[in-house]
């Protein structure tokens, strides 16, 4: 048997539930190739004891691991590591390896000219607009945020500390970030190998302007976060396209690709993905974390909304699994708090930072010190926390009510899948309905709209049950006036 008591580790003054912490010791021996598929588990009631835990943290974590289809469960017989797991070479053990942060060296990168995308003019306000996946700002704690913040503009050495702050963000919030994301998302970092910056979309930019230069090729997902596009174009780089279906992006159309070509770089958005919702599974994940290894090719992972999954705990990011520093790892605070609340990070080797850092200052000299501060203190005090668990409640509710209400009105007319996660529902629109029809129609602003696929994000978490049951009855009425 295993020696599962070395490949468990568990930290009791961690703030991580010990039953996370198991959990997250098999995800990592298991994608490492320590633990194969196939291979059974011991029963809760042995590996607590070897653990020295109660067999319930035991049965906890297996449901853990069996909701992110990592084992499967035979009641009353066995729990066995997922049949779909692809055969890893385990790599040595090193007390070194293991404590050693995945951010490491970086490849040389330059910087280069280019030229912004046009803007699209915007319509009258309308009766109902249908954002893509826009949190609540009547649930986020702004209130909080402001107090602190408008106490740090009267404090002397909260004053020195905002207007010392660099480009690379606060050092407060770094540090605070740091450990916040190493404990919630598994990511073993520093503060040096942190970027804060207005947004995902500066990381994206940042990202795509230090990897790609002219002729590079950029995979992404189709349909893909249009930005995200847009900025890769305006590198000079080829964007090629691969499939998204309900298990994510195909790594396979990756893998082939790769086979034929070489590609710099390839932008994934493993959770919720944009637009479609649909969340990449655990095979596809450990599959293309493996090609990027044998194909050296940089992973940008777009985290935008991790902490929104209904179902379960979410994945783990990719960024949290071993990768020798070819992660680039990008999040929002727009998603938790408020969209106006214009803070996002980037992580990745310190010297990608350094660089992202050098770039960043050409393009925004000065930081807001003060609002940095503030939320690193939020999260410092837990505020944050409570948060998130007060609105996931909410949104689930929400999107539950949604599921509803499209049942009861316009079955006849859309289908979808509803998502494990996130912040918005996709709509594809049954024929003869087209989509033109709703994005053009003076009563309503829909913010995310694929005509090719005759399909938009329907946000829910924005909306109370008041405002989702008109904006349902208004699409209704507009698809019925159309017959």
């Amino acid at each position: 048997m295993l020696p599962f008591e070395r490949i468990i580790t568990i930290d009791r003054t961690s703030n991580i539930p010990i039953y996370r912490q198991i959990a997250i010791s098999f995800i990592n021996a298991i994608s490492q190739g320590i633990i194969k598929a196939n291979t059974h588990l011991p029963s809760t009631r042995d590996l607590a004891k070897l653990l020295g835990v109660h067999r319930k943290t035991i049965v906890a974590a297996y449901e853990e691991l069996e909701a992110q289809d990592w084992v499967v469960s035979v009641p009353r017989k066995y729990v066995a590591v997922s049949a779909k797991i692809p055969h890893l070479k385990p790599k040595k053990w090193s007390d070194e390896a293991a404590n050693e942060s995945s951010y490491g060296a970086f490849f040389d990168l330059s910087f280069k000219q280019i030229t912004a995308p046009k803007s699209k003019s915007t319509k009258l306000l309308p009766d109902v607009i249908i954002d893509d996946g826009f949190p609540d700002v009547r649930l986020s704690p702004i209130d909080d945020l402001l107090k602190i913040y408008r106490s740090y503009t009267s404090k002397k050495h909260s004053i020195r500390n905002a207007t010392f702050g660099s480009a690379q963000g606060s050092l407060k919030l770094r540090e605070v970030l740091a450990d916040y994301l190493s404990e919630t998302r598994g990511l073993n970092i520093e503060k040096e190998h942190l970027l804060i910056t207005h947004g995902a979309q500066m990381s994206i930019y940042l990202a795509a302007q230090l990897l790609l230069t002219k002729g590079d090729l950029v995979v992404v997902g189709k349909p893909n976060y249009g930005m995200a596009t847009k900025v890769f174009e305006q590198t000079g780089a080829t964007v090629v396209e691969v499939g998204v279906d309900d298990c994510g992006l195909v790594v396979e159309e990756v893998q082939a690709i790769c086979e034929q070509q070489s590609i710099k770089a390839i932008y994934v958005i493993p959770h919720h993905h944009y637009p479609t919702t649909v969340t990449m599974s655990i095979e596809r994940r450990i599959a293309l974390l493996k090609l990027s290894q044998q194909y050296a090719f940089a992973i940008i992972e777009d985290d935008y909304d991790y902490d929104y999954h209904y179902a379960s705990s979410p994945y783990l990011p990719l960024a949290s699994s071993p990768h020798n520093g070819n992660i680039i790892y990008i999040g929002s605070f727009s998603k938790l708090l408020d969209p106006s609340i214009r803070i996002g990070f980037m992580v990745a080797p310190f010297n990608f930072i350094e660089q992202g850092v050098a770039l960043r200052k050409l393009i925004d000299v000065g930081v807001d010190g003060y609002m940095q501060n503030a939320l690193a203190e939020l999260i410092k005090l837990g505020e944050l926390k409570r948060h998130i668990k007060k609105a996931k409640k909410c949104y689930f509710s929400r999107r539950d009510y949604l599921d509803q209400l499209l049942q009861e009105h316009l079955q006849a007319h859309v289908t979808y899948a509803l998502p494990s996660g996130g912040m918005a529902i996709w709509l594809v629109l049954k024929k003869p309905h087209l989509i033109e029809y709703l994005i053009n129609h003076p009563q309503l602003a829909i913010k995310r709209a694929v005509v090719e696929l005759n399909a938009f994000r329907f946000g829910f978490a924005s909306m109370n049950e008041k405002e989702l049951e008109q904006a349902v009855l208004l699409l209704k009425k507009i698809i019925e006036e159309k017959k």
